[in-house]
């Protein structure tokens, strides 16, 4: 009667009748969420690097490298400014830019970002408050690949 309800059961795998277990992993279903999060991450990471909606200049200039402790500082075409993400109050630049953690002697790199529209002298107020606050490591963040515009006239050369 044993014979019969192994028999049954169906045929024997191993020793002793039991199952091995299986020691392969279904890798699959890992990859293609893997593969999710990774087009994920491509679309937003440059949404990610700023969020005050500019439009840059065109320059030429060869592309910086990222530093670790970098401050972004943004001038809209209205003229406001933004720390990073945080507009700033009017009149309250020196205080903002006093409150910016410091680490070394230099204090953290700035880039500047500024509206082509706005007018030089506001992009000016801007960076004589970051000198005035002793910070002097500035970059001025620009369109970049675009062709040299030769802005002199044929009398002037």
């Amino acid at each position: 009667m044993a014979m019969g309800l192994a028999s049954a059961r169906g045929p024997r795998r191993g020793r002793g009748g039991r199952r091995q277990p299986m020691s392969e992993i279904n890798v699959t279903p890992f990859v293609d969420v893997m593969l999710v999060l990774l087009i994920i991450f491509m679309v937003t990471a440059p949404l990610l690097t700023a969020g005050v909606p500019i439009d840059l200049p065109d320059s030429r200039a060869a592309q910086l490298s990222n530093e670790q402790q970098q401050v972004t500082i943004s001038i809209d075409q209205a003229g406001y400014v933004y720390i990073d993400d945080t507009e700033v109050p009017l009149g309250g630049l020196p205080q903002a830019l006093e409150s910016l953690p410091r680490m070394g002697r230099d204090g953290p790199d700035i880039t500047l970002r500024a509206d082509r529209a706005l007018d030089y002298g506001r992009v000016m107020a801007v960076m004589g408050e970051l000198n005035r606050a002793g910070l002097n490591r500035i970059s001025l963040i620009t369109n970049s690949a675009a062709p040299a515009v030769n802005t002199r006239s044929s009398d002037e050369s």
